[in-house]
C-alpha cells in the first residue's frame, strides 16, 4: 500500500511536470468532478466488516496509529517532494519547453530545439517563464501536504480495517506488543515514512529498461489472444440501417459521422438542432 501510494503521486508529479498548461474553460465544473467522484468510488465496493473484525478493530486502529501519526503523510510528501519529485518535476520536460509546448500546439518530441533556441521561444510565449517555474514550483509542495492532510483520516481507517481483517487477535497482540516498545515505534514511524526515499525511486528506474521489455509485442499479443473472435467492423462496413441506427443513437448524421471516421474533427461534425 505504502509503496503502491508512492508510485500514484510519483506519476501524478511526473504528469504535471510533463503536461501543457491547460486554459481555465477546459477545467471540469464541480458538479463534473463529483459525477467522476462518485462513479470512482462506486467502483471499488468494500465488504462490511464481520463481527469479529469489528472487535479487532480498535486495537488495530491503535496500531496504525503509531505507524500513520497524525502529520505523517504530509511529512512523506514533505519529504518526497524535496528528494525526489522535485527533480523529477525538473527534468521532465523542463519549464521551457512546456511553455514552448502550450504556446505551440506542438508536441516535446515534435520539437527539436537546443536549450537556447527553446529558452527564446519560451520567452516569447512567456518573458516571465522562469520566474513562474519558481513560483509554481513553492506553491507545488504546499499543495501535496494539503492533499495528503485531507487523505490521512481515510487512509488511516482503511488500513486499521486491512489490519482487522487480515491479522488475527493473536497476531495484533504481538504486533501491538512489539509496536510499544522503543524499538517497535521507531520501526512503526519509519517503515512508513523509508517509502519515500529516492533509493526506491533509484530502484525502479534501474529496473525500467526490462519492465519496458516485459511490454514488448504487446499489439502482437493482443492480436494472437483475440484471433479467434470476429473482426472489428468500422462505421463504413456497417449496413446502412446500422450507420442509421449509430447516428439516431449519437445525435450525429450519418455524413458527419463518416466524416469523423475519416479523420475529421468533432467540431467539423455538426450535430442537429
Amino acid at each position: 500500500m505504502k509503496r503502491t501510494l508512492l508510485a500514484a503521486f510519483s506519476g501524478f508529479a511526473i504528469a504535471i511536470a510533463a503536461a501543457p498548461a491547460v486554459a481555465q474553460d477546459n477545467e471540469p465544473s464541480a458538479e463534473e468532478m463529483d459525477q467522476v467522484m462518485t462513479a470512482l468510488a462506486e467502483s471499488f465496493p468494500v465488504e462490511p466488516l464481520t463481527v469479529e473484525q469489528e472487535a479487532r478493530l480498535p486495537q488495530a486502529t491503535r496500531i496504525v496509529e503509531k505507524m500513520i501519526p497524525e502529520g505523517a503523510m504530509a511529512e512523506m510528501m514533505g519529504t518526497m517532494f524535496d528528494d525526489m519529485l522535485g527533480p523529477i518535476m525538473e527534468t521532465t520536460g523542463g519549464p521551457a519547453i512546456s511553455t514552448v509546448v502550450a504556446g505551440t500546439g506542438l508536441t516535446a518530441p515534435e520539437l527539436d530545439l537546443t536549450d537556447q533556441q527553446t529558452a527564446k521561444l519560451a520567452t516569447l510565449f512567456d518573458p516571465a517563464w522562469e520566474e513562474r517555474r519558481a513560483r509554481e514550483m513553492d506553491v507545488f509542495p504546499q499543495m501535496m501536504a494539503d492533499m495528503m492532510t485531507v487523505m490521512e483520516p481515510p487512509m488511516r481507517k482503511a488500513m486499521s480495517e486491512l489490519y482487522a481483517i487480515n491479522f488475527t487477535q493473536t497476531e495484533l497482540d504481538e504486533i501491538e506488543a512489539f509496536f510499544s516498545t522503543e524499538t517497535g515505534t521507531s520501526f512503526a514511524r519509519k517503515s512508513f515514512t523509508m517509502s519515500s526515499d529516492p533509493r526506491v525511486l533509484s530502484a525502479t528506474m534501474e529496473v525500467l529498461p526490462e519492465m519496458m521489455g516485459a511490454m514488448a509485442g504487446i499489439e502482437e499479443r493482443f492480436a494472437k489472444a483475440s484471433a479467434d473472435l470476429p473482426a472489428k467492423r468500422s462505421f463504413g462496413e456497417l449496413t446502412a440501417d446500422e450507420q442509421s441506427f449509430v447516428a439516431k443513437t449519437t445525435g450525429y448524421s450519418v455524413e458527419d459521422l463518416r466524416s469523423l471516421t475519416d479523420g475529421g474533427t468533432v467540431e467539423e461534425a455538426k450535430a442537429p438542432e
